[in-house]
């Protein structure tokens, strides 16, 4: 069974990827920064579960310590972990407001692959899906058909852009890997400040058809539920 690891899990859009990857027979570990959440939403899956808040190097070490001593590699890696704060006006945004979403939207990603790249270097084929948003897609915002241009929001917009290049940077850098970003679209969840136009179980869709990807598959690339998209 491949192995898999989705973080912030415990909920949402995190928690339906979570859902559909351990029905694809994936062997899921469902990660969350609180143990009694990870283990409550682990239990409904019959998954793994594990505590990992991405903001805390030591969480992040422990738990791929933890992973490394179970299974010795990790096939799937989803980033799904993300924050997106009551939205402000931008005159009200300061750095200290800022900083937040950013040590986990986008820092939380790189402390993530720090500690698990090794693991996913061990897998045949390693792969890295990190849950982007098409609020950080410059076509996006630009296009005046698009939801997604009647927003103006910071930070949450900004981490998600970065975000992108992230992704692009580590494809780069690791070509033995499939690393991508996908947007899941405008979803129904907890954190979703804009309406809802899909049920989690469609925004969970191209994360998980990402996460399945082999070598043949594209890297370093900006992916909705229709394939390769502009960025």
């Amino acid at each position: 069974m491949p192995i898999a690891l989705v973080t912030g899990a415990n909920r949402g859009l995190g928690f339906e990827t979570a859902k559909q990857l351990a029905a694809a027979g994936f062997d899921l570990y469902l990660a969350a920064r609180d143990e009694g959440k990870a283990t409550e939403a682990a239990a409904k899956l019959g998954a793994r579960a594990l505590v990992l808040d991405v903001t805390d190097d030591d969480s992040v070490a422990e738990a791929a310590a933890l992973v490394e001593r179970e299974q010795g590699h990790l096939d799937v890696l989803v980033n799904n972990a993300a924050i997106r704060p009551e939205l402000k006006p931008v005159a009200e945004v300061t750095a200290a407001y800022a900083r937040t979403v950013f040590d986990t939207n986008t820092t939380g990603v790189i402390r993530v692959m720090h500690a698990f790249l090794p693991l996913l270097e061990k897998a045949a084929h390693g792969v890295v899906v990190n849950v982007g948003s098409g609020t950080g897609s410059f076509g996006r915002v630009h296009d005046p058909d698009r939801l997604e241009s009647r927003l103006v929001e910071i930070p949450y917009t900004a981490s998600k852009a970065a975000l992108s290049m992230l992704t692009v940077q580590y494809a780069k850098a690791y070509p033995g890997l499939r690393i991508n970003v996908v947007d899941p679209g405008p979803t129904a969840t907890g954190m979703n400040s804009l309406p809802g136009v899909q049920p989690v179980e469609a925004g969970a869709a191209p994360i998980v058809r990402a996460a399945r990807f082999t070598a043949a598959d594209p890297t370093g690339s900006f992916l909705d539920a229709t394939g390769i998209s502009p960025w």
